[in-house]
């Protein structure tokens, strides 16, 4: 059975005091409570329950006694549009409400101040037995909003969706959300449906599109924005100033306002409604600088994934993130969405910016690295044809088919259906990696990259990063660090399980091969060297100027052998990481080294780590390169050990080894998997550029073990010289009593 994770629900707080006591006098503001740290999007003032959506924690009003469709069966109650008053369509502007009788007028009130009511705090009704409530903005894009197919559905994925996005706009620390989507997703219709529900209710505002392309900005003006605007009830449309389908801008005039009765009974004048909203919507082409400068109430960034060079859509954000703010102050938000293109074309800054917003990791100021709040809705969440008449994902293939929202029948669950789409292309890579980033079921699906450009194979690569997602990785990678006993260097080393630890293992091996080494002339040497080996990727440098710079990374594998209880060919352990000082990064590979009792071959044009390992007496842990013979090496060769990374030889040969220990031991081997169990590994091999080799410190680590491992596989041929012979035979004299020899 599927389980989803894209949130939880919280209601443990309902039960305290306060909580009961603040309800009461309806006393929950709006925004951030630093009490519950939850963002309450609730705008009636009380608290009801909490949804945690992928870190971020949502506030929603109490679940009112009076709920729409409570009268109805279980079986019957789903979202309906609220009924309409049948004349409504023949009122196009509030000068014709004006010119109506009386007893057509009296019929509107109440309908009028119910529905701005509805737009404002929202709407609850009764969904398959349950109270489900939807934002303002949610309402108004499933009831006055005209998209391609004629009235949107209701979908549980989007009830989340707006949830999210108005806790976005609630808390004052966010610019807005950052939504990586899958295809037809519906985002295109609801950030348009946002943009005016906002702009026909805001005075002195501008709010700005962007797309992939200027054409594909404009599109979404004029197919989606200036429709949906054109077909809003009169009642919530302001007087729009210039052409009715206008190109490049549309102007509101006349302010929007609330029509209770005394308000229409005014019969206010075009003049005596006031100066103007004067509120914008237009769009920009695409560029880095697009809106510099200018003050914006929301910016919609759609197909922010697929902005390719010379655009680059993290230089835009960081210009656009200005028009949002005065001084420390958010006064706009952006709604950002798009599925990814692949990494070379938009989709590695779209990754960036992605991972940037994520809720769970803060600076000071409780804002994310960019401003903006990552969301993933995952594929099954919303794919057509698998939505029931409640709104619900079919997750599962049910026993009866039951009726979808779209009055068909469901007959199939949709994880099926998806995993016999990526079956039937398993032999098409850039089909199924397309498919991936069109139709992901996590974040990893959606940021894969193109299979032409990829030096391995990329179909074994994502087969595992698949199998290590789906089986629970608890007991199989353990996270720690290593430690000498008792603080006293240079004795026994002890593996520490703890969660900040450095370290990943998928083994350790018995006590009885544990620090196991060997003293030779009063050097060690590792005892272990016959099962395994370390490769690593060193930097010397503890600092840069910005902070920043290359991990450094160390793997460790096993080789083939006949002892019992080491796992063949294996990668046990990654460690990817750049510690304050490179000292201590040292001295945590020479640990990781004496526990293993393994050699290391690491590169020596980084020769601190090489000269960290001689002064401790474990430079007979070093191997030497194993291309040349040792009469060969050079003095600092003999001196320290390692291997260069100049060479075209060996870079080559680097690759190789990578792109073979791929093809025997990583993805679907026969009817099993691997077990390469080190996601981020995978991911550096998937990314890897031969010709960009130091970006890839993985890589790099993880080769050199692999060389290591199979040391004899670059001996040089030893060239024989020979000597000729001679085979003669000496011939006497035999003449006297004395035989000589005859010269």
């Amino acid at each position: 059975m599927y389980k989803q994770t894209l949130y939880t629900i919280d209601r443990q707080h309902l039960a305290d005091k306060k909580i009961k006591h603040t309800n009461k006098h309806k006393n929950f503001a709006y925004g951030y409570n630093e009490d519950l740290d939850c963002v309450i999007i609730s705008k009636d003032g009380t608290l009801g329950d909490i949804y945690n959506i992928q870190g971020l924690k949502v506030g929603l009003p109490q679940t009112p006694t009076k709920t729409d469709g409570k009268d109805l069966k279980n079986k019957e109650q789903y979202f309906r549009i609220p009924n309409k008053p049948e004349s409504l369509n023949k009122i196009k502007t509030i000068y014709d409400f004006q010119n109506c009788s009386e007893d057509i007028k009296e019929k509107y009130y109440s309908y009028i101040d119910i529905e701005f009511n509805r737009r404002d705090v929202g709407y609850w009704f009764m969904c398959n037995g349950e109270a489900n409530y939807i934002t303002g903005s949610h309402y108004v894009y499933l009831t006055w909003t005209k998209i391609d197919v004629g009235a949107p559905d209701f979908r549980q994925a989007n009830r989340i969706f707006y949830y999210f996005w108005e806790a976005c706009k609630a808390d004052k620390r966010s610019y807005g959300m950052c939504y990586l989507k899958n295809r037809r997703s519906g985002f295109s219709f609801m950030a348009s449906s946002e943009t005016v529900n906002l702009a026909t209710t805001s005075k002195d505002s501008r709010f700005g599109v962007l797309s992939k392309t200027g054409a594909d900005a404009k599109k979404m003006f004029t197919d989606k924005i200036v429709p949906i605007s054109i077909n809003y009830p009169f009642f919530f449309k302001p007087i729009q100033d210039g052409m009715e389908r206008p190109k490049t801008e549309l102007s509101y005039k006349i302010p929007s306002r609330r029509l209770t009765r005394n308000a229409i009974k005014e019969n206010y004048s075009q003049e005596e409604f006031g100066q103007g909203l004067d509120t914008t919507i237009d769009w920009k082409n695409t560029g880095d600088n697009s809106y510099d400068g200018e003050k914006l109430q929301l910016l919609v960034h759609d197909e922010s994934g697929k902005w390719e060079r010379p655009d680059n859509i993290l230089n835009n954000w960081r210009v656009t993130k200005t028009c949002l703010r005065l001084g420390a102050r958010i006064v706009g938000k952006c709604m950002m969405g798009s599925t990814s293109n692949a990494l070379a074309k938009g989709g590695d800054n779209f990754k960036k910016l992605f991972y940037n917003s994520d809720v769970t990791n803060r600076n000071r100021n409780g804002q994310t690295a960019s401003g903006l709040y990552s969301l993933f809705i995952p594929m099954e969440w919303g794919y057509e044809g698998f939505i029931d008449k409640f709104g619900y994902p079919v997750f599962d293939t049910p026993t009866e088919p039951l009726e979808g929202i779209d009055g068909e029948k469901i007959f199939n669950g949709v994880i099926d259906h998806w995993e016999n789409e990526v079956e039937g292309l398993k032999h098409d890579s850039d089909a199924l990696n397309e498919y991936y980033r069109q139709f992901p079921r996590s974040e990893k699906h959606a940021f894969r990259d193109e299979t032409v450009n990829s030096l391995f194979n990329l179909t074994k690569i994502y087969e595992q990063i698949d199998f290590n997602e789906e089986m629970t990785m608890a007991g199989h990678v353990v996270q720690g660090t290593f430690s000498w006993k008792n603080g006293i260097k240079d004795t026994e080393v002890i593996w520490i399980p703890s969660k900040n630890g450095r370290f990943k293992v998928a083994w350790i091996p018995p006590v009885n091969i544990q620090n196991n080494s060997i003293l030779k002339n009063g050097l060690k040497y590792p005892g272990n060297k016959g099962l395994g080996a370390f490769g690593c990727d060193s930097y010397d440098i503890s600092g840069t100027v910005s902070g920043s710079g290359s991990n450094g990374a160390l793997h460790g594998l096993t080789t083939f052998s006949m002892v019992s209880d080491v796992p063949n060919s294996k990668f046990f352990l990654e460690y990817v990481a750049r510690p304050q000082t490179a000292e201590i990064f040292f001295e945590e590979v020479l640990m990781a080294l004496v526990f293993y009792g393994m050699p290391i071959l690491a590169e020596n044009n980084k020769p601190r780590l090489l000269y960290h390992l001689k002064r401790r007496g474990y430079r007979g842990y070093s191997m030497n390169r194993p291309d040349k013979l040792v009469g060969n090496l050079s003095k600092t060769e003999l001196e320290l050990g390692g291997i260069p990374n100049t060479s075209e030889d060996i870079k080559q040969a680097h690759a190789a080894a990578i792109e073979s220990y791929i093809e025997d031991y990583v993805g679907k081997i026969n009817e099993n998997h691997g077990n390469m169990y080190f996601q981020r590994t995978l991911e550096d091999w998937a990314k890897f550029d031969i010709s960009k080799r130091t970006a890839y410190d993985a890589s790099i680590s993880s080769g050199l073990a692999i060389m290591a491992c199979r040391k004899h596989m670059y001996r040089p041929n030893m060239q024989r010289t020979t000597k000729n012979v001679g085979f003669s035979f000496s011939k006497y004299k035999n003449e006297g009593s004395i035989s000589e020899i005859i010269k």
